[in-house]
C-alpha cells in the first residue's frame, strides 16, 4: 500500500497583507492530481493544517473542499488528520463524525480511556485498494506539557532532562500499547514536534516549548514504529536512522524556504520493509531574494526588477513575492519610501524589507559616557546613527535644535 505524507500547510497564512489562497488553492488541487497518479491509499496530514487558531470561514472551505475532492478521486482513501501547534485542535476534530463519512480522521487532542491514550481512537487501522488493512496509523497530535504523564518541571533528577525522559517513556508506552493490537501490521507513527537535528526555518516555524525546551531526539520513537510522519519543521528532511521523516511545508512560508525542495513524501509499505521517496511539488507562485547574498543599494531595485522581465498583464495575485535586503546608505524612513515607489512600478509583491546597517566601529562599542560627559544634541547624533547606520544631516540636526527651543 502507499501513504503520503504532507504537513505545515499553513492555509490562511498571509505575507505583508497579502494573502496566500492562490498558492493553497493550487497547492491543494495539485495534491488532488498527485493522489491520484500515485494511486494512493492513506493520507496522512501532519498537523498545522492552519495558519492560526481562528481560521475564516474561506480557509475551513478550502481545506473540506479539498478533503472532499481528494476523496472523489481516490474513492478508498483514507485522511489521517492531526492538530499542530498552530492549529485550533478543538474545531479542528470537531466535524470528526462528517468527517469520518469521507474516511477522514480528525485528531485534535490526545483522548485517554482507563489512565491510557484511547487507541480506539487513536490507533486508525488503513487499508489498501483491495480493502485489506495494510497497516496501522497511530495518530498523535501536538502534545503539552500536560500530556507527558510523570512530567513534574523543576523536579530534581539524576541525569538528563525530565522533558526527553517523560517524552520517550510517553511514546514508548504508545508503542506496546499498538504493537499488543497491531497483530503483526507495520505501525505508522505521527507527531507534531522539534526533533534534535532538524533544520529550523526562520520567520514562520514557532519554537514549541514544553518544560523550557523546544527539541527531543529522533530517538524517542521507538523500533516497533515502522516510519514516524512528523511535522513543524519546514525543509522536507530525514533523522535518525531514516524512519523518522518531515515531509515539510508545500511552497516558501518565509525567506529562509526560498532554497527547499518542497515536496512531499510517498511511503511505500511492502513485505520486505518500507521505503520512501519525496515527490518535489510545483510552487504555483515565485518567490525571490534580492539579492541572493549580501544587500544592494537602493538605487539599484529598478534595474534589477526590470531585469526579472516579469509579466505586467498577471493579475495582482499571481505577481511573484520579493524579499529584499538593501545597506544602509540613507536614512531608514527615506530608504523604505524609496523602495516602495520603484515596486508601485514593477509586478512584485513585497514580502519582506531587511536592512543591513553599516559595522559600527570599535569607539561605538565602548562603555556609555556619563550624562555629565555629553550632551543631549551628542545623544540624538550616537542614536541616529545606531538607527540609519549614519549619521544626521543638517536637516534632521535642525530639526532637533528646533525641537529643543519648542521646550
Amino acid at each position: 500500500m502507499r501513504i503520503l505524507h504532507t504537513a505545515d500547510w499553513h492555509i490562511g497564512q498571509t505575507l505583508s497583507g497579502w494573502t496566500r489562497e492562490v498558492e493553497h488553492q493550487a497547492f491543494l488541487d495539485h495534491l488532488a492530481d498527485v493522489i491520484e497518479e500515485e494511486a494512493v491509499d492513506v493520507l496522512v496530514i501532519a498537523g498545522d493544517v492552519f495558519d492560526g487558531i481562528n481560521p475564516s470561514g474561506d480557509a475551513q472551505r478550502m481545506l473540506y473542499s479539498a478533503l472532499a475532492k481528494f476523496r472523489r478521486r481516490r474513492p478508498h482513501l483514507t485522511t489521517v488528520m492531526i492538530a499542530g501547534n498552530h492549529d485550533p485542535a478543538g474545531r479542528l476534530e470537531a466535524p470528526d463524525a462528517v468527517l469520518q463519512v469521507i474516511g477522514v480522521h480528525a485528531l485534535g487532542t490526545l483522548r485517554w480511556k482507563d489512565g491510557q491514550v484511547d487507541m480506539d481512537r487513536h490507533l486508525i487501522p488503513v487499508a489498501d485498494a483491495g480493502r485489506q488493512v495494510r497497516a496501522m496509523v497511530l495518530a498523535i497530535p501536538f502534545l503539552r506539557a500536560a500530556d507527558l504523564p510523570g512530567l513534574t518541571l523543576g523536579a530534581e533528577v539524576t541525569a538528563g532532562s525530565p522533558v526527553v525522559a517523560a517524552t520517550r517513556a510517553f511514546h514508548q508506552q504508545l508503542a506496546a500499547q499498538a504493537q499488543a493490537r497491531a497483530g503483526g501490521l507495520p505501525i505508522i507513527a505521527t507527531g507534531h514536534l522539534h526533533c534534535a537535528g532538524g533544520t529550523e526555518s526562520e520567520g514562520v516555524e514557532r519554537r514549541i516549548l514544553i518544560g523550557g525546551e523546544h527539541a527531543v531526539p529522533p530517538e524517542i520513537y521507538d523500533p516497533a514504529f515502522a516510519y514516524v510522519a512528523l511535522g513543524h519543521l519546514h525543509r522536507p528532511q530525514n533523522l535518525g536512522d531514516g524512519r523518522v521523516r518531515y515531509s515539510g511545508s508545500p511552497f516558501p512560508l518565509s525567506a529562509a524556504e526560498i532554497g527547499y525542495d518542497h515536496g512531499v513524501t510517498l511511503v511505500d509499505i511492502r513485505e520486505d520493509g518500507v521505503t520512501t521517496t519525496h515527490r518535489p511539488l510545483p510552487r504555483p507562485i515565485p518567490c525571490l531574494q534580492l539579492p541572493e547574498r549580501g544587500g544592494m543599494s537602493v538605487a539599484d531595485l529598478d534595474a534589477v526588477l526590470t531585469a526579472l522581465n516579469l509579466d505586467a498583464s498577471a493579475p495582482r495575485d499571481r505577481h511573484p513575492f520579493v524579499w529584499l535586503r538593501f545597506l544602509a546608505d540613507r536614512p531608514v524612513p527615506n530608504l523604505l519610501a524609496e523602495v516602495e515607489t520603484v515596486l508601485e512600478r514593477h509586478a512584485v509583491r513585497r514580502a519582506g524589507v531587511r536592512i543591513e546597517q553599516a559595522a559600527r566601529a570599535a569607539s561605538e562599542t565602548a562603555p556609555p559616557v556619563s550624562l555629565a560627559e555629553t550632551s543631549p544634541e551628542e545623544l540624538f547624533v550616537s542614536v541616529f546613527q545606531d538607527m540609519h547606520g549614519m549619521p544626521p544631516d543638517a536637516r534632521h540636526l535642525a530639526a532637533f535644535r528646533d525641537a529643543q527651543v519648542g521646550e
